[in-house]
């Protein structure tokens, strides 16, 4: 198999993701050279990335400004965003169909949020489903009412924000299925951000039917692998840039 990882690229995923939601609490002190170098390489860029794009953005972390610069402020593209949420905080995909013009799919099971999207982003299809690996299943999840979006289908994964996690339900759909639904054929970006459940997702994701030219993803330790794997056995690879600027994702783009 063709090498898809660097050593930069394994180190940088593997220090840089160490908690999931936490803050790296560590003495840099404590730390060899080259760790300190990547860590220092990773503030530059998303130093970088705001002067060039900031200091504004509606997303959680740097995603924002990363797809700005990936997609070089591209216009009318098209975008599947897994696990939504909210039409503008914390949205990967307000800003892509807002001022750039694009248009896609918000693929949220809360239903909570679907009012937000019908008054506020009319070139965004908004479908209530849990994305995962079968279709035409029911799926648990487990919510903290005011934490929304620590919303997971592994309940001690959501206590970690607060006890006491509500037990809702929703509709399984797979990612090709939705998609072929949809009546897509390509999608420029996908967005993956399900607490945990991103290997199920990927799953029933035929990937290279649709091509993506850029797909971000949330990638826990505890999921981590499952996530490289994938990518590496289906010619994608990491963009190794955006490691040194979102701690909280990955971004993976065709090999060639």
């Amino acid at each position: 198999m063709k090498q898809r990882f660097d050593a930069i690229e394994v180190a940088l995923i593997g220090v840089l993701t160490l908690g999931a939601g936490q803050s790296i609490g560590y003495r840099r002190a404590q730390l060899p050279a080259p760790v300190l170098q990547a860590i220092q390489a990773r503030t530059a860029e998303s130093r970088a990335l705001e002067t060039a794009y900031g200091p504004e953005s509606n997303s959680q972390y740097e995603e924002e400004w990363i797809l700005r610069d990936f997609f070089r402020d591209k216009r009318d593209g098209v975008f599947v965003d897994v696990g939504a949420n909210h039409y503008q905080q914390n949205s990967n995909t307000y800003y892509l169909e807002k001022t750039m013009g694009w248009s896609g799919l918000a693929v949220e099971p809360l239903r909570e949020f679907e009012a937000g999207y019908k008054a506020n982003r009319p070139r965004t299809v908004f479908l209530p489903f849990f994305v995962s690996d079968v279709s035409n299943a029911q799926a648990k999840m487990y919510l903290l009412k005011g934490k929304e979006l620590v919303t997971s289908s592994d309940r001690d994964f959501t206590e970690r924000f607060g006890k006491g996690a509500e037990e809702v339900t929703a509709p399984t759909i797979t990612l090709t299925d939705l998609l072929v639904n949809q009546s897509l054929t390509h999608v420029d970006f996908v967005s993956i951000d399900v607490e945990l459940h991103e290997p199920q997702v990927l799953a029933g994701f035929d990937i290279g039917r649709f091509r993506p030219s850029l797909v971000c993803i949330e990638a826990h330790p505890e999921v981590r692998q499952q996530i490289l794997d994938y990518f590496a056995h289906r010619d994608y690879v990491v963009v190794g840039k955006y490691l040194r600027a979102d701690i909280q994702n990955l971004y993976f783009r065709p090999l060639s």
